[in-house]
């Protein structure tokens, strides 16, 4: 068995799934119920594609409860969708890397790099900064003076990591990423904008994962801080002193004004905006498009502009639905008015 073949018996072993048929089938991977052929395993984490198991040509499947379409062995397990997850985990290909350092890329005077780095051509890495154990750096990487980069961090290419930033331990920064650029702070002298020095830090904590293209501002004064175990997806702006906190999920084209503080385990949907100054509670969900100009408190679910409770903006959104309907009710409600005016008026 190689590393790329594991029997389903294993796979349930990892998982805590529970195997009906056969559990010594051999599995070389994982695709869609439409895709998989002979050897992969697939699965159901949606009803509505339940149809679909009638075609698929998968060796096994991963489902919440035994399905009477399908006769090959199933996986029974809790949650198919995060299973799913795990299993597409065993089969993913390693992350390429570079033997050792390239004498293409530059180390500055006074840095440490740890053991079993992998750096590419043409990387940067500024004076007396920490390169961490088992670092990847791809082509293009720019790292500034005195910047921490911890330990099994893989940096994909042409990301800019700027002078005294930290990241942490086991995080992803995608391609085209700038970490630590100055954040947008401005004081009006008349018609002039005055720079205001941005002399602070952008901190990543362990098992962050940032999306393509994101621009992450140093601080001010002090830090951006960004949680564990956060996970940003592409095009995302945060600016400085922003708190980000641990386990949330940013989507595309979210941007945070500058010294707001998100709280843990947050999800916030695409094309977000915040103002600045405010601070979002612990579980707050927000629908995508939504532009949040105030405070929100831990828990709620909130949508729309400017971002009310979920269950308001609805109905709102059904009213604004209904504007045409209701101005001509109000058109005919004010000429009956003037009709019983002029009634009155003759008596």
């Amino acid at each position: 068995m190689t590393a790329l073949e594991l029997t389903l018996k294993h796979i349930a072993e990892s998982t805590g799934g529970t195997v009906v048929g056969n559990d010594q089938i051999l599995i070389k991977g994982i695709n869609s119920l439409v895709l998989a052929q002979k050897g992969e395993i697939s699965f159901l984490a949606d009803p509505r594609l339940k149809d679909q198991i009638r075609v698929t040509k998968a060796s096994a499947l991963i489902v919440r409860e035994l399905s009477s379409l399908y006769q090959a062995p199933q996986l029974i397990v809790s949650d198919p969708y995060l299973v799913y997850a795990r299993v597409a985990a065993m089969f993913a290909p390693p992350v390429p890397r570079f033997p050792g350092i390239s004498e293409k890329a530059i180390i500055g005077e006074g840095t440490q790099v740890g053991r079993d780095v992998s750096i590419y051509p043409f990387v940067y890495v500024g004076r007396e900064s920490v390169i961490g154990n088992e670092v990847i750096l791809f082509p293009g990487v720019y790292v500034g003076d005195r910047v921490t980069v911890g330990d099994g961090s893989v940096i994909y290419p042409n990301v800019t990591i700027m002078s005294d930033c930290i990241i942490g331990r086991e995080a992803i920064i995608h391609a085209g990423t700038v970490i630590g650029s100055d954040g947008f702070g401005y004081a009006r002298d008349g018609d002039e904008s005055v720079k205001i020095p941005q002399t602070g830090i952008v901190q990543i904590e362990d098992n962050v994962e940032i999306g393509a293209n994101n621009a992450i501002d140093r601080a001010a004064l002090g830090k951006t801080l960004i949680g564990k175990g956060v996970k940003t997806d592409n095009l995302v702006q945060i600016g400085h002193n922003v708190v980000v906190g641990d386990n949330t999920i940013i989507v595309a084209q979210v941007g945070i004004g500058g010294s707001t503080t998100i709280g843990k385990s947050v999800v916030i949907g695409g094309q977000v905006g915040f103002t600045d100054h405010i601070e979002i509670g612990d579980r707050v969900m927000i629908g995508a498009r939504s532009g949040v100009t105030k405070s929100i408190r831990s828990g709620e679910v909130v949508s729309g502009m400017p971002a009310m409770p979920h269950r308001l903006w609805l109905k709102t959104r059904g009213h604004i639905r209904r504007l045409p309907e209701y101005s001509d009710r109000v058109k005919e409600l004010e000429n009956r008015v003037k009709e019983l005016e002029e009634e009155l008026r003759k008596e």
